[in-house]
């Protein structure tokens, strides 16, 4: 092996340790952010996985007669710190789709070591560069489903952290059409004022996104909602009524009898999971999982309900 190639060979080896060192850090990141307990295992199990992974590719310079840079890790969590401050302004899907670029330079890069290591005949690079292409292949298709399902209006694996999820409001918020019905809204918003506690005073005094979808949750911000959605819904006004629809599936205030399973609240888990397996629509699951988590917040529902909108998610990005 020439000394070119091996220097070569050896650069790509250290940038891909730096960039495994800040895909760790990030993957620490997402688990505060991870829907359920099993998601947040995963993303500690990617964690570990990266760290030996690490140490395998420092293993590799090793050999090659070099060594790895010391100040690797430390790059990699200020590069990861740096990001996960910046993402905090931007909205939830730009935010995934950085980390999937991370992972597409890191796959390509594995390749193109593989590729390097062949030439040279170094089966040990090789089968390095086999392990990260198999690890980066499966975490390119997981954050490609965590994108889908946010597509498709969750719940996706991870949740928005609150200044995501405001970004994302706001994003929204701008782009909604102006075509809806003004009497059909003012009326909606005359609906809302007279039930107290106002949703304009809940602004007026600060509350976060968060802490209004907390405080909706109250008998008579389910009623005011539900009255608005049909008061602008017989006006004509459909679009507003559907998004006040989407707020109260989002919060899980529908009604038993709205809900797209019936008898839903007869039940048992194993009843609820089966019945869930079979939904196709994912406005259908995004309804259950929301209903479930404000009332008896079942574990194993919410979890099925999660798996089987990963699968629709999966198929529709191509993934299956």
């Amino acid at each position: 092996m020439s000394t070119s190639d091996t220097t070569t060979l050896l650069t790509q080896l250290r940038t891909v340790l730096a960039l495994t060192n800040t895909e760790i850090q990030i993957a620490e990141t997402r688990i505060a952010q991870a829907r359920t307990d099993a998601v947040r295992r995963e993303l500690a199990e990617n964690a570990d996985n990266a760290r030996v992974r690490a140490e395998a590719i420092e293993a590799a310079i090793r050999d090659r007669g070099s060594v790895p840079e010391v100040v690797g890790p430390f790059l990699g969590r200020a590069a990861a710190a740096v990001k996960a401050m910046v993402e905090q302004a931007q909205p939830f899907d730009e935010a995934l789709l950085g980390d999937l670029t991370l992972e597409h330079q890191l796959l390509d890069r594995a390749r193109y070591i593989k590729a390097l290591a062949t030439t040279a005949q170094l089966p040990d690079v090789v089968a390095l560069a086999d392990r990260l292409i198999t690890a980066h292949s499966a975490t390119v298709d997981w954050l490609t489903t965590v994108l889908a399902e946010d597509a498709l209006g969750g719940p996706a694996a991870l949740r928005r952290s609150p200044l995501q999820a405001a970004a994302g409001t706001a994003v929204k918020l701008v782009n909604l059409p102006v075509s809806w019905s003004t009497r059909g809204l003012d009326r909606a918003l005359d609906t809302v004022r007279a039930t107290p506690p106002a949703l304009g005073g809940l602004f007026a005094q600060g509350a976060r996104a968060g802490d209004v979808a907390v405080k909706t949750l109250t008998a008579s911000r389910d009623a005011a909602l539900e009255t608005a959605e049909h008061v602008t819904r017989r006006e004509g006004a459909d679009t507003a009524a559907d998004a006040l629809h989407s707020i109260r599936t989002t919060t899980g205030v529908l009604e038993p009898g709205e809900l797209p399973i019936n008898d839903y609240d007869e039940l048992n888990v194993a009843q609820a999971v089966a019945e869930v397996k079979e939904l196709t629509d994912s406005a259908d699951i995004r309804a259950i999982v929301a209903y479930e988590q404000a009332h008896k917040n079942r574990h194993g529902v919410v979890s099925a309900a999660q798996t089987r909108l990963a699968a629709i998610a999966q198929q529709i990005a191509g993934l299956t």
